[in-house]
């Protein structure tokens, strides 16, 4: 489908929708974002990222010694700068695609239907797997301080699953609301320890790291480019939740391009002071990687001594961490919607409740992360090879793209913004492919698999909207609406007012009505047929009843053959099959039901065209004296 703005066309759902799009403004700017709120809600990831990112560094370095770990901070500096590039790139994006979306708005336009497919595919797969990382770090750091509930650590990460989806069920304002201060902790803790760092000569205390085997390698003297590469490669796990705000924009308060952009370059700034601020500190003091303790919790131990602060630290990583799956509850609905409206994804997760929440894309996210943590047993270190590679595939299809945007748009200083963006796209996508073959072996083959088939899915569901499209026709000028013979066929089982008000219905939809009942030949049901029958002839409604023999218990299979008989033998007429039903006032009384209406409804939707209209009768209160002459309900 062609785009010739950056916003996509709505698909119009009929009365199934449960809010039309906002334009912004008004009391729906009351459940969207400002900058602050956007900040804490959607960099989560990003930010919770400084807790393993330098790590990730170091440990790889780590095999080439000591000489190794002085490469850290070169390291990261050139993280830092592709950063830079990242956050300069999606503002640009977000001022080109304020509808959202990202690398898959920006690839839809520029690289064609199937890239942008598998840019939301990398998104998709890295939003799912944010989640569960996240949940399964936080938790591993709490298991760490408490060892004794490292046994229970599945059912914890459950029950984080379920208040994160609840923050977010009931709006994404009102979850920026409940993590601004565990945000703000958590920077807050992390900019103080570089700062008080900064000013010591030496490691205050390194008593979390004593006892604990080294991890450092021996004997190195020199480093390759490999290496250097497959720590640039892992440090980049850091940039994770970089694109969250570009996915997300319409989340925001009018102006919303305007706050993402403000949101990204706050993000970017942060992030950017954080990992530069901790490889500083690991070179200052000398920080080697030991087993069973993060270097975060080393460097807090060596800046502010093994004491109140040091535990506060790592009770905000804790917190952040858990918190951090925050992010992709953010953003993924938003690129669900999207793809929804582009007949990619099934239309309901384009449907926005009275929260301004897309509550189907956050509940299925919840659904797969929760598979995701039984499966892997609550373990971090299952997960983590799979976390990277989707969002590198994501951040260099959307580098490429907006190369193509600036070649295509050519507004002033363009080639300078396209050589940007080339630039990243050639790191990111180094990246990329050096995570994929460092980590196949040990998970990303998954990914590698589950890319092409969710793009196949993705397919599937166009072709299937598409069919549907073919045969319905919209936006073209059907012919003019014709009466047509009208004849209603109403199931009955016995006499009751449910009976007398479903006949009644039918009469007033239709010229012609039918009573039809089931009867079997066991004795007693042969008893019940033939007391019906002379109800029936007593009462006298004007309206024939029919009797369908059934040789078994079969109930939906009678009526749904005698109704494509009638098609067959009446072709002209319109056939509605009315099925009364009866409603208790009270929940639990529902599951009293013997739910025939059910049976007969699927059975006829199953095998017929017929029309299928369900009537309930409300049960409520006390019931209304019988009116004179009316029949007495058989128990």
């Amino acid at each position: 489908m062609a785009m010739r703005t950056g916003k996509p066309t709505a698909v119009a759902e009929g009365p199934g929708r449960e809010e039309p799009p906002d334009a912004g403004g008004g009391a729906a700017d009351r459940h969207r974002l400002t900058s602050l709120q956007g900040l804490a809600a959607l960099s989560l990831d990003a930010m919770a990222s400084v807790a393993y990112g330098p790590e990730s560094i170091v440990l790889v370095l780590a095999a080439a010694g000591a000489y190794g770990l002085g490469f850290t901070l070169p390291v990261t500096l050139a993280i830092a700068a592709l950063l830079t590039v990242l956050v300069a790139s999606y503002r640009q994006v977000i001022a080109a695609f304020p509808d959202g979306g990202g690398s898959y708005a920006v690839a839809k336009r520029h690289l064609g239907r199937r890239t942008s497919l598998v840019a939301a595919a990398s998104l998709i797969l890295d939003y799912v797997l944010n989640v569960a990382v996240s949940v399964t770090a936080g938790v591993a750091a709490l298991t760490s301080a408490f060892p004794s509930l490292h046994g229970e650590r599945v059912w914890i990460c459950l029950a984080v699953l379920v208040l994160v989806t609840a923050v977010n069920l009931r709006g994404v304002v009102d979850s920026a609301k409940a993590f601004l201060v565990p945000t703000a902790l958590f920077v807050g803790s992390i900019l103080a320890m570089i700062t008080v760092g900064l000013f010591r000569d030496g490691p205050v205390s390194t008593a979390s790291a004593t006892g604990h085997a080294s991890a450092l390698g021996e004997g190195a003297t020199a480093v390759g480019a490999l290496l250097l590469l497959k720590a640039f490669a892992a440090g980049c796990s850091a940039l994770t939740g970089v694109e969250a705000v570009a996915n997300a924009v319409p989340s925001f308060r009018a102006p919303a391009a305007r706050r993402a952009q403000r949101t990204e370059v706050a993000l970017g700034a942060l992030l950017g002071v954080m990992l530069i601020g901790l490889s500083v500190l690991i070179g200052r003091f000398h920080l080697q990687p030991v087993e069973g303790v993060t270097v975060l919790a080393q460097l807090a131990d060596a800046s502010f001594g093994h004491n109140a602060a040091f535990y506060v630290v790592q009770f905000a990583t804790m917190v952040l961490l858990a918190l951090a799956a925050n992010t992709s509850f953010g953003g993924l609905p938003v690129l669900m919607s999207l793809l929804a409206r582009h007949h990619h994804l099934p239309h309901v997760f384009a449907l926005k409740a009275d929260r301004q929440v897309h509550r189907h894309g956050v509940v299925w996210l919840a659904l797969v992360s929760a598979a995701l943590l039984v499966l892997s047993g609550g373990d971090t270190n299952t997960l983590v090879p799979l976390f990277a590679i989707g969002v590198f595939v994501g951040f260099t299809i959307c580098q490429v793209g907006m190369v193509r945007h600036w070649y295509v748009e050519r507004p002033g200083g363009w080639r300078t913004k396209a050589a940007l963006n080339g630039f990243g796209a050639l790191l990111t996508g180094v990246s990329a492919v050096v995570v994929t073959a460092t980590k196949f072996a040990e998970g990303a083959w998954l990914i590698v698999l589950a890319l092409p088939l969710i793009v196949l899915a993705f397919e599937k569901v166009h072709r299937a909207y598409a069919e549907i499209g073919e045969r319905l026709a919209p936006g073209r000028v059907p012919q003019p609406p014709h009466r047509a013979p009208s004849l209603v066929v109403v199931p009955v089982s016995g006499l009751s007012r449910l009976t007398c008000q479903a006949l009644t219905a039918a009469r007033s939809l239709g010229d012609e009505v039918l009573a039809v009942t089931v009867t079997h030949p066991a004795a007693e049901d042969r008893q019940a047929a033939e007391a019906l029958r002379r109800d029936w002839e007593l009462w006298k409604p004007g309206i024939e009843l029919i009797e369908l023999s059934s040789e078994t218990r079969a109930l939906g299979r009678p009526v749904s053959a005698y109704v494509r008989k009638l098609a067959q033998t009446r072709p002209d007429a319109q056939l509605t099959v009315l099925i009364p039903e009866t409603e208790p006032a009270h929940l639990w009384q529902r599951l009293l039901q013997n739910q025939r209406g059910s049976v007969l409804a699927h059975a006829v939707r199953r095998d017929t065209d017929a029309v299928i209209c369900r009537l309930r009768f409300r049960i409520t209160g006390a019931a209304a004296p019988a009116r004179s002459g009316a029949p007495v309900p058989r128990s």
